[in-house]
């Protein structure tokens, strides 16, 4: 979230990133009722230590009737009050947790994903002499997919991986996170149920709660990346960045998917359960440190993607296609042959402070004083969409698929697919 403060001197430019972010809040009124708060808690804090004033002068002189009656007035006047206060406090928490955070000066400005600017690109798309399959028919030919039996069991957007396609999922994981570790990322293993507190500081929820599976208790949600269970690893405290905190997990995600109907349901491009290597990020609040460090995990996700061999091209994400805590952040699309295009495959975000300061997370600078930290996140790879590019454009001829170089070892030296 942003510092209360800072909104009220800069209202006109929050409201402006929610219009482009298409947010329906008012800084306006967030003001408005933040006035009220503070009116309010100044006026219940007023009439209650002139009760206290009254208690201690009734304690000394024994009281009479007149002193009782106006100990009386006063504590229904403060209910009343403490009732109005708690509906403001509710109000303004309810609207603060809705503005979003600014975007950097560099962010293209449009209202959707075809708005996105190409930074830079890597590789050519290749030309086959040959008429290319797409990756279920590849998956289902090669025995590595069951999309039928998926469905059977799991319903719609579900699959099975089989035998080498399981070999396939779990050796892009492992290459992702060997190359994080060798970036002096600490690997952790994450919860997938969090409780719901956890997906609200981490700026999840309000505005993601339909895209979540909960537990009928009310309190637990599964997780949609696993961004949030290791930005919250360190909530509430205060952290030593002496030097950048480089977090990395591999972790099952879930993602209800409301609002796809109809997009991308052939295939393993949009599905319900998936797995992900994430990137995160805590440093100092230094704009150009966590400028640096974007770029950084930026980078080692096209690493990655060097070594898959695969075509990709790096986007700006526009206003209009940004999350509610998101400063600045690029996509990562790689060439898949099916589509004839570039898909999503991977995404960069710096928060600034925004994300920090719903978690509680701090610093403090070389002068002692507490500050809240800069925060950033990546994802390094998410499988099964990734197989779509890996199946589809290293096919051959003969019905094969040659496995890149870099993948081998984790394949148990296996060169080709058939």
């Amino acid at each position: 979230m942003l510092d209360m403060k800072w909104i009220r001197q800069n209202a006109g430019q929050v409201q402006e990133a929610a219009r482009c972010k298409g947010i329906a809040v008012s800084v306006a009124e967030l003001i408005e009722v933040d006035d009220r708060r503070r009116e309010l808690l100044a006026e219940t804090e007023r009439l209650r230590q002139e009760r206290n004033r009254l208690s201690a002068a009734v304690g000394k002189t024994g009281g009479r009737g007149q002193a009782r009656e106006q100990a009386r007035a006063l504590n229904r006047a403060i209910a009343e009050l403490e009732e109005q206060l708690e509906e403001a406090t509710r109000r303004h928490k309810e609207l603060l947790l809705l503005v979003p955070n600014v975007v950097s000066p560099d962010t293209p400005v449009g209202t959707g994903d075809a708005d996105n600017v190409e930074v830079r690109r890597s590789g050519e798309p290749p030309a086959f002499a040959f008429e290319p399959l797409d990756h279920v028919a590849l998956g289902e030919r090669l025995g590595l997919l069951d999309l039928t039996r998926g469905v059977k069991t799991g319903g719609s957007r579900s699959y099975y991986l089989r035998g080498a396609g399981v070999k396939l999922h779990r050796a892009v994981q492992q290459l992702a996170l060997d190359v994080l570790e060798r970036e002096g990322f600490t690997l952790l293993d994450v919860p997938l149920l969090v409780r719901e507190e956890a997906l609200y500081s981490t700026g999840f929820f309000p505005l993601g709660r339909d895209q979540t599976y909960a537990l009928e208790d009310g309190d637990r949600w599964l997780v949609g990346t696993s961004e949030a269970p290791l930005v919250a690893y360190y909530a509430g405290e205060t952290v030593d960045l002496a030097e950048p905190v480089r977090l990395a997990a591999a972790s099952a995600c879930f993602r209800s998917e409301v609002g796809s109907a109809g997009r991308d349901v052939r295939g393993l491009y949009r599905v319900h359960q998936f797995a992900k290597v994430e990137q995160v990020v805590l440093c100092q609040a230094d704009a150009e440190l966590s400028e640096r460090l974007l770029q950084h995990i930026t980078a080692n996700a096209e690493r990655i993607l060097e070594l898959l061999e695969l075509p990709y091209r790096v986007m700006a994400v526009c206003t209009g296609d940004m999350s509610q805590k998101t400063y600045k952040q690029y996509d990562i699309e790689t060439w898949m042959p099916s589509r004839g295009s570039y898909g999503e495959t991977h995404s960069s975000s710096n928060l600034h402070d925004f994300q920090a300061r719903r978690c509680g997370i701090r610093y403090r600078d070389a002068d002692g004083k507490l500050q809240y930290a800069h925060t950033l996140n990546n994802t390094a790879v998410a499988s099964p969409r990734i197989l779509i590019p890996l199946l589809e454009v290293h096919q051959q001829e003969d019905g094969s698929v040659r496995i890149p170089k870099a993948l081998q070892p984790y394949m148990h030296g296996l060169e080709r697919l058939e």
